[in-house]
C-alpha cells in the first residue's frame, strides 16, 4: 500500500466518535442483475448489472489497499454496493469499528469518483448501534444481508433488533434484502433471493454473512 491508511489519497472529516466518512444518500436504481465483486472484471456482464461485495473479505481487500484502481472498472455498472469488510460479534470492537471506517471511507472516495455507490448496513449486538450507522445517510436506498444469521434463534434475534434500530435511525427509502431465508421484517423493502452454494461451475457465490454472525460458525481462511 503506498498511503498509510489511504488518508494522502483522501482525509475526510467525519462524524461520530470515531470520524467515519459521511455518505451521499442514493434514492433510485435500476438494476436488474446483480453480480459479486470478483466477476465485475468480465467484460460481457449485461446492461442494469450491479455489483456486491457478499463474498468473503480476502477475496476485496484488494479495494482497500488500490481503492483507485478500481474505480474505472466500477462507473460502468448502475450501481455498486459498499464494501462490507466484517463486523462479527467476536471480533475486538476496535477491529469491528476499523472495518466500518473501512467500509464507509472507500464507499465515499468512490461516490466522489462519479460511482453510484449504495451503503450496506452491518449492525452486530446493541452496543454496535452507537457507531455502526455513524456516515449512513437517511431516507436511502440500502442493502442488507442476513445470511448467516438464520440458523440460531439468538442470531435471528440480533438480526431482527438491528433491522428495527436502522428503521428507527435512518428511515430508508428502500431496503435491498440479499437472503436466503426471511422472517417477518417491517419497512419498505425487497427480497433479492441470493445462491450462495458453491458449486464446481461457478464460484460466484460463497456463504457471508453481514454484521452479527460469530465468527467461530464461519470456515476460518
Amino acid at each position: 500500500m503506498g498511503d498509510f491508511l489511504n488518508l494522502k489519497d483522501a482525509f475526510y472529516e467525519g462524524v461520530g466518535e470515531y470520524g467515519v466518512p459521511e455518505l451521499a444518500r442514493v434514492t433510485d436504481i435500476d438494476i436488474k442483475k446483480w453480480k459479486t465483486f470478483n466477476y465485475a472484471m468480465n467484460t460481457k456482464l449485461p446492461p442494469k448489472t450491479g455489483i456486491t461485495f457478499f463474498i468473503w473479505d480476502y477475496q476485496f481487500e484488494r479495494v482497500w489497499n488500490y481503492p483507485n484502481r478500481y474505480v474505472e472498472v466500477l462507473k460502468k455498472f448502475d450501481a455498486v454496493l459498499q464494501p462490507d469488510f466484517s463486523t462479527y460479534i467476536d471480533f475486538p470492537k476496535a477491529v469491528q469499528v476499523f472495518n466500518h471506517y473501512r467500509n464507509q471511507w472507500v464507499a465515499r472516495y468512490w461516490q466522489e469518483r462519479g460511482i453510484k455507490v449504495i451503503p450496506t448496513i452491518e449492525w452486530g449486538t446493541k452496543d454496535s448501534y452507537s457507531w455502526c450507522f455513524d456516515g449512513v445517510p437517511e431516507d436511502s436506498i440500502v442493502a442488507v444481508s442476513n445470511v448467516g444469521c438464520m440458523n440460531k434463534k439468538e442470531h435471528r434475534q440480533l438480526f431482527m433488533d438491528g433491522w428495527n434500530e436502522m428503521l428507527v435511525r435512518l428511515q430508508p427509502r428502500k431496503i435491498l434484502l440479499f437472503a436466503q431465508k426471511l422472517d417477518d421484517y417491517k419497512g419498505n423493502w425487497e427480497h433479492i433471493p441470493y445462491d450462495f452454494s458453491i458449486t464446481s461451475d461457478d464460484e460466484e457465490f460463497k456463504p457471508s454473512a453481514s454484521g452479527m454472525p460469530l465468527f467461530d460458525d464461519l470456515p476460518i481462511f
